[in-house]
């Protein structure tokens, strides 16, 4: 039973010094102090057109700067402007009406709570240079 233990356990520690010398930084050779510059955060701006979709069923992207929002459980100041009773008065786009619906696609009177939290798929956009290199293309007459 010793021998059995012993050469599980030296077999274990072989393994593991193994995998532990093929573990490498996403950074490479390169030291940590090396290239620590954070990228500077860009600025919404303000106003700008609405925005083109690029596929079907694309969350339409914001085209204001929403720092400050305040999105929680008991506000969501997104409401304030595309809400069905104020979207008129605001000149903002209403909400959409599948926000309104449960997972059971019962109408509620507010919006969905799985829908509630806009800017999980809201988004506001900036004019920046892609991240990485890509060949998307918009689908169709989408993107004009």
């Amino acid at each position: 039973m010793k021998m059995k233990y012993t050469v599980s356990l030296l077999l274990a520690a072989l393994i593991s010094s193994v995998a532990m010398a093929q573990v490498t930084s996403l950074r490479g050779d390169q030291e940590i102090g090396e290239n620590n510059e954070v990228p500077k955060i860009k600025a919404v701006p303000k106003n700008q057109e609405r925005l083109s979709l690029n596929y079907v069923n694309q969350p339409p992207m914001v085209p204001h700067a929403v720092d400050g929002y305040q999105v929680n459980q008991s506000n969501n100041a997104c409401l304030q402007c595309h809400d069905v009773d104020v979207y008129r008065k605001t000149g903002a786009p209403r909400v959409s009406p599948t926000h309104y619906l449960d997972r059971d696609k019962k109408v509620l009177t507010d919006v969905a709570p799985r829908r509630y939290f806009c800017l999980q798929c809201h988004v506001p956009q900036i004019q920046g240079e892609p991240i990485v290199e890509n060949d998307f293309v918009p689908a169709g007459k989408f993107g004009q």
